[in-house]
């Protein structure tokens, strides 16, 4: 059981570096369309010739529904990786991560709202926290936006364009959330490797599109930023989110998911260690009141 819950700790200590990776990109000159882009496609190119190989009778034993279903999963993911990587360009890598990883609120509300599943008063208690702990995010970030609050050197830290890059982030868990609330209705059907395969190729085809009209086509990356794409690819998503969902097996869902609240920490250290981010206040504030909603949410979620 020890090993498991390292296992875990690994995997998300993975998954903590792609928001660091995504920057290094950028910096490369790589579109954040097309780092998306790449991100997926080098991963749907290990995992679909293995998937063919090794599960071709689930792929076959599919229904229409069932493949209409795992395409809007993986249109969803797509839009996630869209928006978020989107908003590593315009705000600090602290704030995007923490408001990414909100996801758990929005699907507690929309499994209440469109499933029917009320929440139990704890969630609600948690949703409410980590909505007040967003707010004073995007407050310390307009406070800099506006020239209010800057870093002890007397720089801001929060990026070129932070409430519209909190605003990626935000639309970025609401994607995801759509995935895991759509996807959860085939992935339990399929082997892990059929599902990621089919998910992983349609994000891959729908963010390519994207990408080529918004002209930032695979063919406009650079050799440089082919470096930490290749390495997120391999890292974060085959890598980090393989362990972490194949932690789900063994593990509860709620001590899975409090276990991932250790990404944005994971990635604001190596934000700080390699980009020179800062933190402020009030900014600090609204990670840990963020963070401690969403625990206080999961928890309920077991309760219930």
């Amino acid at each position: 059981m020890t090993g498991r819950y390292l296992a875990l700790g690994v995997g998300v200590l993975i998954v903590s570096t792609a928001a660091l990776l995504i920057r290094l990109a950028q910096d490369a000159g790589a579109g954040s369309l097309a780092v998306a882009a790449g991100r997926l496609t080098l991963a749907a190119a290990v995992v679909v010739p293995l998937a063919l190989a090794r599960c071709r009778g689930e792929l076959r034993a599919l229904t229409r529904g069932q493949w209409a279903v795992a395409g809007a999963a993986g249109t969803f993911l797509a839009l996630h990786f869209a928006t978020w990587v989107a908003s590593l360009q315009y705000t600090s890598v602290a704030s995007s991560v923490a408001l990414v990883t909100t996801n758990p609120i929005w699907v507690g509300l929309a499994s209440w709202l469109i499933l029917r599943e009320p929440p139990t008063g704890r969630t609600l208690a948690g949703i409410a926290i980590s909505v007040f702990g967003s707010l004073l995010i995007l407050a310390s970030d307009l406070g800099v936006a506006q020239g209010v609050d800057t870093t002890a050197g007397g720089a801001p830290s929060a990026g070129p364009a932070p409430m519209l890059g909190n605003a990626l982030a935000l639309a970025g868990a609401v994607a995801i959330s759509g995935y895991f609330l759509v996807g959860r209705r085939i992935n339990r059907r399929l082997s892990l490797l059929a599902y990621v395969a089919i998910v992983y190729a349609v994000a891959a085809i729908v963010l390519n599109v994207l990408a080529l009209a918004a002209g930032q086509g695979l063919h406009t990356v650079t050799a440089a930023a082919w470096v930490p794409i290749a390495l997120m690819a391999l890292g974060p998503q085959l890598a980090g989110h393989t362990i972490i969902n194949g932690a789900l097996r063994h593990l509860s869902a709620t001590f899975v998911a409090l276990a991932i609240l250790g990404e944005p920490i994971g990635s604001a250290v190596l934000a700080w260690l390699f980009l020179g981010e800062t933190f402020r206040p009030l900014q600090l504030a609204g990670f840990a009141t963020l963070l401690a909603g969403i625990v206080i949410a999961a928890f309920g979620e077991r309760r219930g």
